[in-house]
């Protein structure tokens, strides 16, 4: 079997995707998302331009072969827009070898380590009735863990509020919207918000939380210390992560389990919040951080150090990311949680698949390769949109971390 050509699909079904499709010589084509949040059409041209003519004539089961080929062969490593698209073709080939030996993708990664993959959704509210409410639909519908956002008194836009009932989707088409902040304010409120949600619901769900970024290392502490009578499953994203040592920081004050990755792309992201225990759950996912055969090398090194995954899922992902994440939630030894945003009925519609969701766990399915397909005809009836993630800024106009 020989790589013939590959096509890179973009399309906006209620939000910008971009896909690559992959095809070979023996009819078998397989699928790879390449959406990056806000810079889909670099990740776009990055595909057309430098790595689809890399690819034809390559066998399909390389799967590490090319994707060592793709990244130190570039010379200039790393990064979202070059992982990304490393990323969708590695999806895609897996996909193939799926398809082609006739059996699921978390097969090929040494088979079920558990039943199901326990994943959480997004509840939110603009008072903390609201939040509370939003909690009790989750659980309603068989969920065991829920991350929960509220807006702040005082505060015009929060974070995570918003959007879909059963989702957030916060990229807005159109120049990028300006999100006022105060972490003061978030700091007063947010304590209050769970020692709500723990006397609402008790400690039988699990419930997570994210600052986005937002907060010193010190704030992330005195946070992180209120919030242990709470237990919450998580806090994520305290700190922006360039600076990994801010986390021993945290850690010196706080035992609140710390996740941290989205953003993610290369195993050198996460290396020494791995190594010296800083971090609980590492989030990278499998489209922003170079596909299937790369989240396997965080993980791997994530296990001996008792660090667990908690992937990424929101709605910037497609549905082939979020096939791809469940078969190696379903097979990684050290999986945590999976993050589940659902998407919208359009999306759905352009991006027919088989996991489901059912008693709290997602499910891959069964079938050959990723179980994930795209329906061409309909993506073209969405065309691309161009639309970004806000910017915040601070009550005295400094931008601040989104």
């Amino acid at each position: 079997m020989k790589i013939t050509g590959a096509k890179v699909i973009v399309c906006s079904p209620g939000r910008n995707f971009v896909t690559l499709k992959v095809h070979t010589d023996e009819g078998v084509y397989g699928l790879g998302d390449a959406t990056l949040n806000g810079r889909e059409l670099a990740v776009a041209s990055y595909l057309d331009d430098h790595v689809v003519p890399l690819l034809v004539g390559r066998d399909p089961f390389d799967v590490e072969d090319c994707w060592q080929y793709l990244y130190k062969g570039a010379y200039w490593r790393r990064g979202p827009v070059t992982m990304t698209a490393i990323a969708a073709v590695d999806v895609a080939l897996w996909d193939i070898k799926g398809k082609a030996l006739g059996t699921p993708v978390y097969n090929l990664l040494g088979g079920r380590s558990r039943t199901g993959v326990l994943c959480y959704g997004h509840a939110s509210g603009a008072t903390l009735e609201e939040t509370v409410d939003a909690v009790a639909r989750y659980l309603d519908l068989g969920y065991r863990a829920v991350r929960a956002q509220c807006s702040v008194p005082g505060v015009p836009s929060a974070y995570g509020v918003g959007g879909a009932e059963l989702g957030y989707e916060p990229a807005t088409r159109g120049l990028p919207s300006e999100d006022a902040w105060s972490t003061e304010e978030y700091l007063r409120f947010v304590p209050r918000l769970f020692e709500r949600l723990r006397g609402e619901f008790g400690f039988d769900v699990a419930l997570l939380h994210d600052a986005h970024h937002r907060l010193t290392p010190i704030e992330a502490g005195w946070l992180g210390r209120r919030l242990e009578d709470c237990r919450l499953f998580w806090l994520e994203d305290p700190v922006p992560a360039e600076l990994q040592d801010s986390f021993r920081l945290i850690r010196e004050h706080t035992t609140t389990p710390l996740a941290v990755g989205e953003v993610f792309n290369s195993l050198y992201d996460c290396q020494q919040l791995i190594t010296e225990q800083l971090i609980d759950y590492v989030r990278a996912t499998v489209v922003h951080a170079g596909g299937i055969t790369h989240l396997r090398k965080i993980a791997a090194l994530a296990e001996p150090y008792h660090v667990r995954t908690g992937c990424h899922g929101a709605t910037d992902l497609s549905p082939v990311s979020m096939a791809a994440a469940l078969h190696f939630d379903l097979s990684v030894h050290n999986f945590g949680i999976q993050e589940y945003m659902r998407h919208s009925a359009d999306t759905d519609a352009v991006f027919p698949h088989a996991y489901r969701f059912a008693d709290g766990y997602l499910h891959p399915g069964e079938g050959p390769g990723l179980g994930v397909d795209i329906d061409e005809h309909l993506a073209q009836r969405h065309p691309y949109v161009p639309a970004y993630l806000p910017v915040a800024r601070r009550l005295d106009g400094t931008v601040h971390s989104w």
